[in-house]
């Protein structure tokens, strides 16, 4: 870790391919940053899960190890991850099941009545069926090991490995839905599945202590949302703004005034005080771009391309210069591997590819990707009559330049990237100021939020673009 004097804080972030740490100090300055990559497993494309070994216990270990030595200053550390998700435990905390993720389709086996027709239900139900996954995630981890000491999700695993308290917040508590009654798990309905409260993480409200890092002094938040951690930091915070988390799920929140009541999307308060988030996940982010990436690999690419706006040489991770050849011709790609979240509610979705002909490179179905992702953000932007004025873009797909040029392109706006790509890490580096009394509210997580340069849409693509948006649309169960 880059010496220094004040204060210092961990945040961690069990990702869907990687566990990433950041050490921060009080200005919201990356000090040290870490990469602990992990496997994502689908067998099947309604399964999704982890070795939870690996990916909840020793990597946030091998992170945190990764961006500090022994005796340097900490004042802090929390950890986020995607919600919801479980696996079973012993009394070490080792897991003895897989990591059952959010949309694994075990979850939704074991639930009764079926939860994927909700056209027409209100806000609240949207959410809470969709998060229901958590409620038969238990039902499926009970019945497969019900002799374990805990069923616990990412965050308290981890948390345990790190502290011994097997500790989530209210906000991971929130997305349990029905085992939930006041706030603490509801003892009726964990005895239906035959589990007991003690089989349970604590829950601790978002931002409080609840431990300490082993061998040191520094205070352990309750593991929370990554989302969340992600928005906190991101400056989207005025109407017109609308936050695009591109990890492996895309999350796409606009902020909006007022509650707004449209199919499909999502409506939930913003942190800050008289603003809404309009939209939610989708399956359009990494998961899929990563996909249809893997398939070009034997193609030949061009020289890269430098970094939007002009300063050269930053393409990252070799991709190919998002606005190469004739911007009419460019397939039509729905992003739907696994089904659609946001706006569709519907598993059985799969992706598909029109217009494409024998005079296609690679290069125009790697953008065709990339402008999917864009489409996705336009369309729930549309469905919500949300007047937007820029992106903001997070993630780890904010190092791909491409990606962040077409999204640009696409929706037909501005994309300011994040000058921190590790959203969630940060965000969760400040939960862990909260933590440790450094902060007492939220709104200071504002200060942190930087922009790293933005990428504006070129009008010649982005007219191409609009021809293939409306491709997009009917492309979709309904238009």
């Amino acid at each position: 870790m880059t010496a220094v004097s004040g204060s210092v804080t961990v945040g961690i972030d069990i990702g869907t391919t990687a566990v990433k740490a950041v050490a921060v100090d009080e200005s919201g300055t990356v000090l040290a940053r870490s990469r602990v990559p992990h496997r994502l497993i689908s067998p099947e494309p309604d399964l999704l899960e982890h070795d939870a070994g690996r990916a909840w216990r020793r990597g946030p270990l091998q992170a945190l190890a990764a961006v500090r030595a022994p005796g340097d200053p900490l004042d802090g550390v929390c950890v986020c991850a995607m919600v919801p998700s479980i696996t079973a435990v012993d009394r070490r905390g080792r897991p003895r099941a897989p990591g059952l993720l959010y949309g694994d389709g075990r979850g939704r086996r074991s639930l009764e009545p079926d939860l994927e027709t909700i056209a027409g239900a209100s806000t609240r139900s949207k959410v809470g069926d969709t998060m229901s996954d958590a409620e038969g995630f238990l039902r499926w981890a009970a019945s497969g090991t019900p002799d374990a000491f805990g069923y616990w999700p990412a965050q308290a695993v981890a948390n345990f490995a790190l502290s011994g308290v097997a500790a989530i917040d209210s906000g991971v508590a929130m997305m349990s839905g029905s085992l939930l009654s006041a706030g603490q798990w509801d003892v009726d309905k964990l005895r239906a599945f035959g589990v007991d409260a003690a089989q349970m993480p604590l829950i601790v409200p978002m931002g409080a202590r609840a431990g300490t890092v082993t061998g040191t002094d520094a205070a352990l938040a309750g593991g929370t949302v990554d989302a969340l951690c992600d928005q906190i930091v991101s400056g989207a915070d005025n109407a017109g703004d609308v936050l695009v988390i591109c990890g492996a799920t895309l999350i796409v929140w606009a902020v909006v005034d007022a509650h707004v009541d449209a199919p499909g999307v999502w409506t939930i308060p913003h942190t800050v005080a008289g603003k809404m988030l309009v939209g939610g996940p989708s399956n359009a982010g990494a998961l899929f771009v990563d996909w249809a990436r893997s398939l070009l690999h034997g193609a030949r690419r061009p020289p890269l391309s430098g970094r939007p706006g002009g300063g050269g040489g930053d393409t990252i991770d070799g991709q190919l210069p998002p606005r190469r050849g004739n911007p009419d011709r460019v397939p039509v790609w729905t992003p739907y591997l696994r089904g659609e979240r946001v706006p569709y509610n519907d598993t059985t979705l799969r992706s598909s590819l029109q217009g494409l002909d024998i005079t296609h490179d690679a290069a125009a179905l790697e953008r065709a990707a990339y402008e999917a992702t864009g489409f996705v953000v336009r369309h729930m932007l549309d469905l919500g009559q949300i007047k937007a004025r820029r992106i903001v873009a997070s993630g780890g797909g904010t190092r791909v330049g491409p990606w962040m040029q077409a999204m640009a392109d696409a929706a037909g706006l501005p994309v300011d990237v994040v000058a921190v790509h590790e959203g969630s890490a940060l965000g969760a580096a400040y939960m862990a100021r909260l933590a440790a009394g450094l902060e007492q509210t939220l709104d200071g997580a504002r200060r942190w939020a930087r922009v790293g340069y933005r990428v504006d849409p070129d009008a010649v693509w982005q007219e191409a673009a609009n021809k293939r948006y409306e491709r997009f649309r009917s492309m979709g169960p309904t238009s």
